[in-house]
């Protein structure tokens, strides 16, 4: 039970921080290009852009903050079995996240904030890019460490201790699993900055008789990022995914449903699982894609549940090896749902802006203000299925979770604390919306243009 409470906890705890990251990871790189326009331009418009999307980055950036610290201490109370065990190896880029990246990103966003009198145009914009540059540091020293767990290099098992020690930190970095991983997140906070920022720029459309131009340069840049950001996003999934083949069959059956190992794959648009009797009790299925997918063959041979299954057993000793395969599916297909959808929005929006025609689209406009949920969607379904497609396993091959709980932490402090942190971030939450929301609708841009 204490298990999987904690599993609970810590679902929880990181769906709801990881919210914020990619708005973050995005925001301040759109906020950067606005300065940098500001500066190369001298145009007042872009330094107004520059302070209205610098407040919503702020307000979410605190946000981030706020719900990341909760986090790392999970790892000591209610998973320290798990930090006794790799604690040498994962602690490593975590302190180097803290003490380079976060320290380089929270004191130039100091500086950025109070310096707009005090320092010359250039020096302030080279404030606001190193916020951007140490975001997404942060970003990457985090992955290093969830990486290491996904495909585990640069370790030896120490067999006094019982624990795994690291033989190389530069192993860590090279580890191929950190580069698929970090690329797909960067270019998702991309689309996510884009999205967000055409969705608050469409209620000022639907809203507003005469929209200033700054909306629309925020509209065009939005739009290439949005593009950009997705069409990235599904290039480095794809071969993401194929790694993942290599590197973790077991998750990409799962993420199928493909339960025997089959020559032209297909794959599933939708299936009724029945993981109990290891079938699916009904599938439909575009012959060969999932080959396709996989090998860039549609001949070539998947992996089945059953065939890995049998082989992690001689590998690993008896055991279930497979992951809760209706999450692990059905995440998958709503995160590749919202990708499709707002890939097909971008390049429709893109070419609206190419024959300058997006001006009176209502209809685009409100699409593209509900359309601020889709990276969101995609972004927590993604790592549910990286998480969860990962069990039984904490750290691929070494350790399972169920060995990695805390043996000092009870069933009644697991549930008050999972109690008050879900309260607590719903909370947080609400007013992170409630913020966004509040100041996404002001702007203190004088109605005088309405040039498109």
């Amino acid at each position: 039970m204490e298990v999987i409470l904690a599993r609970w906890q810590f679902a929880i705890t990181s769906v709801y921080h990881f919210f914020f990251v990619p708005l973050t990871l995005g925001l301040v790189i759109f906020v950067a290009v606005m300065e940098t326009m500001y500066v190369r331009t001298g145009n007042e418009t872009y330094k107004k852009l520059t302070k209205f999307w610098g407040k919503l980055f702020l307000i979410n950036f605190a946000m981030g903050v706020v719900t990341g610290i909760v986090m790392e201490f999970q790892f000591g109370l209610n998973w320290s079995e798990y930090s006794r065990f790799v604690g040498d190896i994962f602690g490593a880029p975590l302190a180097v996240e803290a003490l380079l990246a976060f320290f380089l990103e929270s004191t130039f966003l100091g500086v950025w904030i109070f310096g707009w009198d005090k320092l010359s145009k250039k020096g302030h914009l080279t404030t606001i890019w190193l916020v951007a540059i140490g975001s997404n540091l942060s970003a990457l020293w985090i992955l290093i460490a969830n990486s290491f767990m996904q495909e585990p290099m640069g370790y030896v098992l120490n067999e006094v201790t019982g624990r795994a020690e690291m033989t190389s930190f530069f192993a860590l970095l090279q580890n191929p699993h950190v580069w698929y991983q970090f690329s797909h997140v960067f270019f998702s906070a991309v689309t996510t900055a884009g999205f967000f920022v055409l969705g608050v720029t469409a209620w000022h459309f639907l809203k507003e008789k005469k929209v200033h131009e700054a909306f629309h340069e925020s509209f065009k840049v939005g739009m290439l990022f949005a593009l950009v950001g997705i069409i990235f996003s599904i290039g480095v999934g794809h071969a993401q995914g194929q790694h993942m083949v290599k590197s973790q069959p077991m998750k990409m059956a799962a993420a199928e449903a493909l339960w025997e190992t089959e020559e032209g794959a297909g794959l599933s648009l939708f299936s009724v699982i029945d993981q109990k009797n290891r079938q699916n009790k009904f599938s439909i299925e575009i012959p060969g894609m999932l080959s396709f997918l996989a090998w860039n063959s549609f001949s070539k041979e998947v992996r089945g549940i059953n065939d890995i299954q049998a082989e992690y057993e001689k590998k690993y000793g008896p055991g279930d090896y497979a992951p809760p395969i209706w999450i692990t599916f059905w995440s998958f297909r709503l995160m590749v749902g919202a990708g499709t959808f707002m890939a097909l929005l971008a390049i429709f929006g893109i070419f609206l802006v190419w024959k300058k025609k997006y001006e009176n689209k209502n209809l685009l406009m409100r699409i593209l203000l509900w359309s601020i949920a889709l990276p969101y969607i995609a972004n927590s379904f993604g790592w549910i299925l990286t998480e969860v497609g990962r069990a039984p396993w904490i750290v691929f091959g070494l350790m399972k979770i169920e060995d990695a709980a805390s043996i000092a932490v009870s069933t009644g402090e697991i549930v008050i604390s999972l109690l008050v942190f879900t309260l607590l971030y719903g909370f947080l939450m609400v007013v992170d919306v409630y913020l966004l929301q509040k100041y996404a609708k002001k702007s203190d841009f004088s109605i005088a243009s309405t040039k498109a």
